[in-house]
C-alpha cells in the first residue's frame, strides 16, 4: 500500500469518523471511519516492517597511495558487505 496510502487512509477515516455528521439510513459514517483508520494504521504497520527489513549493502572503498615513488602503482580495495537482519525473534 505504501506510507502515502496509509497515511490517505488515516486521514479520510479520521475526517469521517469525528468531523462528518450525517445520517445514512443503513450506513453509520463513524464505523466507516474507524475501519479505514484501522487498515491504515495496519498499511503503515506493515510497510515499515517490509522497509526495515530490505537486505542493505555496505561498501567500504579504500586508495592508498603508492610508498616508495613513481615506479608502483596504487592500490585499490572495495568491499562489500551484506548486513543480514537478525532472526524474528530478537
Amino acid at each position: 500500500m505504501g506510507i502515502g496510502g496509509s497515511i490517505f487512509l488515516l486521514a479520510v477515516g479520521a475526517i469521517l469518523a469525528f468531523a462528518v455528521n450525517a445520517d445514512i439510513s443503513g450506513l453509520d459514517i463513524n464505523i466507516i471511519g474507524w475501519i479505514l483508520m484501522v487498515a491504515g494504521l495496519i498499511g503503515l504497520i506493515i510497510t515499515l516492517y517490509f522497509w526495515n527489513s530490505r537486505r542493505r549493502t555496505v561498501v567500504t572503498r579504500q586508495t592508498t597511495q603508492p610508498v616508495a615513488g613513481p615506479g608502483y602503482a596504487a592500490e585499490y580495495r572495495e568491499t562489500r558487505r551484506d548486513d543480514v537482519p537478525p532472526p524474528p525473534g530478537y
